[in-house]
């Protein structure tokens, strides 16, 4: 190490190591600084150094690690120790920029070294205690965000009794005043904090939880989360919502403070979470920015922000090849590749892969124009069981950034943004909910018509593409440009052409406009379609036609609109149920013998379902109306009947006919004409011949009455 660099390095050691106090040419930390100087000095080194830039007073350098990962003795030592290396590497652009810049070394702060592209992201499920005070970088979505507030990393204390100024250092932000005077003669152990001494830094807190479509994600267990600590530039940098990747240092705290007092304040004083001291966070801001390179290399200096999904060469490559190959039937195969488990409904298919490609935003740079939205939303209203919660989970899983919630679980809160009050500072905070997490993504909700008091929640965020809120003195509005793709179940669970789509569903009139597209899924017996569909599910085989043909068998029952339908929900535990009678006896295949087994089982078990109370099979009694509702609905028809045929008296034989034609849903017609004599509706008029009496039509009561 040269005198130059030793006094160099001796002048802004204090800004950067100010716990070590006086700079050593032989330790460890400057002999590195020495190395970063001679290095960051070459020719090939002015290019990267010409990046570093700042706000005001604060100075950072956006470093590329790939760039450093030739450097074996670079990456060693940030792996050893990334803080001090770190804080060498910004002791050593201190030199060089002040001299390339003719500055004083005292004429420009200390500069923060964002180091990104380091290595490979760690899933949260493996950050553990391993990985203390090492360099990691981690991928997820920004949960909450708090206030910006100061950090004080150094202020002076003066004692009370012989005014001896005491220098403090607050490493880790831990504020520790001195406990004694250490002036001899002297012990007071009253200090005054001196306030116009402090070294002030902007600090800020964020939580980040593991993305759902990842790799290492596990079903069944609640998402983790991590919290990270944004100093100076890095601060205000990411919002609720965005997906995120950060790079840090990973460290502890000891969390007794929160549990409370007395033995139980002492037994935990042994425990401690992991946090991330944040060195850069890249977010997908960058995503929207222009393709403009001098544009992209602004954001990636002030942000370290990037796009969150990125393409290769190869991606591009295989693009070209598949449209080269494919040519104008590219729609075709996109659409045919698209949850190829859902037999048919190609139109709804199309509507999805439409949305999931999405429009163009219109003027949303200009500010004297109003921003029209680009995304696309689809209701899929529909019997059961004909597939649409599947529907919506391929589209999530395709969606790079896909969320599925479920109505009949989701409040305005978890669909929205929610305010939460943070225990430690008890400072007031967003929480984004589902349509600010599928910020540029997806937002599949499920049961859309479980949750009518929700629906006045969506009604911004479809149409404005953002949430406002205004709760606890907070008003700010969040990003919520996302497509929405429901699936609603209609009132009564069968869809009734009669109503209006407002009236099966039950949804106000300016939410349902704004759905681009509404598509009407209808469950209708049809012998050749339910035999593609059985098809499709199972594979041919001598047990396969037997459940098929059961199957078909029970299809041709459910003809009623009113009663619960037979669908292909019913051929799917038919072919659950045989694989488990196979592996009853050990078998990885599923006899003929097993299929008959099943399907005795479930004639029982639809036979105890559909009995009515005279012991007859009927397979619309699990659902639809009961005997009264049924007597209303054929007395009604009657009345209908009698003013289209301008007379009054029905014969037994037409009122079977009528029955009939309008499907009514009983075992005895004699026994709903004879409860309507009783009570009077109808009247009985020699044999087999009955009066309406509340029909409109007055012909024969007039006869009737003068006799």
């Amino acid at each position: 190490m040269d005198a130059a660099t030793a006094a160099g390095l001796a002048a802004v050691w204090s800004e950067y190591f100010p716990e070590e106090g006086e700079f050593s040419a032989d330790s460890r930390s400057a002999r590195l600084a020495a190395d970063l100087v001679y290095l960051f000095s070459s020719p090939d080194a002015s290019d990267l150094l010409s990046r570093v830039e700042g706000d005001g007073d604060i100075l950072f350098l956006p470093l590329d690690f790939q760039q450093l990962s030739n450097l074996t003795w670079i990456t060693e030592a940030l792996q050893e120790n990334p803080k001090e290396a770190l804080l060498c590497m910004g002791a050593a652009v201190h030199l060089i920029v002040c001299a390339i810049r003719d500055l004083q070394l005292g004429d420009i702060n200390k500069i923060n070294i964002r180091l990104y592209n380091h290595a490979k992201t760690i899933a949260l499920k493996n950050l553990k205690a391993a990985y203390i005070k090492n360099l990691v970088t981690v991928r997820g979505t920004v949960l909450k965000v708090s206030t910006v507030k100061p950090l004080v990393l150094q202020l002076n204390f003066q004692c009370m009794k012989c005014a001896t100024k005491f220098p403090r250092v607050f490493s880790d932000g831990k504020f520790s005043p001195p406990v004694s005077c250490s002036i001899q003669g002297c012990k007071s152990r009253t200090f005054i904090p001196m306030r116009s001494t402090a070294k002030l830094i902007d600090f800020q807190k964020i939580r980040i939880q593991e993305l759902a479509s990842g790799e290492s994600h596990e079903e069944g267990r609640v998402p983790r989360t991590i919290e990270c600590e944004l100093t100076e530039d890095l601060v205000d940098c990411c919002i609720p919502g965005e997906v995120v990747t950060v790079t840090g240092i990973v460290k502890v705290l000891n969390n007794y403070m929160d549990v409370g007092g007395g033995k139980s304040k002492s037994r935990n004083q042994g425990l401690y979470y992991l946090y991330l001291e944040a060195i850069s966070v890249r977010n997908s801001r960058a995503h929207a920015a222009s393709a403009n390179s001098d544009a992209i290399s602004t954001t990636i200096q002030t942000t370290g922000s990037f796009g969150f999904q990125t393409f290769t060469e190869k991606d591009l490559e295989y693009i070209s090849k598949f449209k080269e190959e494919h040519g104008s039937d590219v729609f075709r195969q996109i659409l045919q590749s698209f949850c190829p488990s859902i037999y048919g409904h190609e139109l709804v298919k199309a509507g999805i892969t439409l949305a999931l490609f999405g429009g163009v935003q219109k003027h949303s740079v200009d500010q004297n124009k109003v921003p029209v939205r680009g995304d696309i939303h689809v209701v899929v209203v529909g019997d059961p069981g004909l597939g649409k919660s599947q529907l919506l989970q391929a589209a999530a899983a395709v969606s790079p950034r896909g969320i599925y919630v479920c109505g009949n679980t989701t409040t305005n809160a978890g669909l929205t943004v929610a305010v939460v009050k943070d225990s430690m500072s008890n400072d007031y905070a967003f929480e984004a909910g589902a349509m600010v997490l599928a910020d540029r993504g997806l937002c599949c909700i499920d049961e859309f018509d479980k949750m009518l008091a929700e629906h006045q929640a969506l009604l911004e965020a479809m149409e404005q593409q953002c949430v406002s809120v205004a709760k606890a003195g907070l008003v700010a509005s969040l990003s919520a440009r996302t497509s929405v793709l429901a699936a609603a179940n209609p009132v009564g669970g069968h869809y009734d052409r009669a109503k209006t789509v407002n009236e099966n569903l039950k949804m106000s009139a300016a939410l349902l406009s704004r759905f681009d597209l509404v598509f009407i899924l209808l469950d209708k017996p049809n012998e050749l379609m339910d035999k593609r569909v059985s098809d499709h599910i199972i594979a041919v085989s001598p047990s396969a036609e037997s459940l098929q043909e059961f199957y078909l068998g029970l299809r041709k029952h459910s003809t009623s609109a009113d009663g619960t339908p037979i669908t292909a929900r019913q051929l799917e535990s038919l072919v659950r149920l045989a694989e488990a009678r196979a592996r009853v006896d050990l078998r990885e295949e599923v006899t003929e013998e097993d299929a008959k087994d099943v399907i005795a089982l479930m004639k029982e078990s639809l036979h105890d379902k559909y009995v009515d109370e005279n012991g007859c099979v009927d397979y619309t009694r699990s659902g639809g109306m009961s005997h009264e509702k049924q007597a209303k609905k054929f007395l009604s028809a009657l009345n209908k009947e009698s003013e289209l045929q301008q007379k009054d008296l029905f014969s037994i034989k037409e009122m079977y006919c009528l029955a009939d034609r309008i499907s009514l849903q009983v075992a005895n017609v004699d026994a709903i004409v004879d409860n309507l004599n009783t009570a009077g509706y109808i009247l009985r008029k020699g044999s087999n011949v009955y009066q309406v009496r509340t029909s409109s039509y007055q012909g024969s009561q007039a006869t009737w009455s003068r006799c």
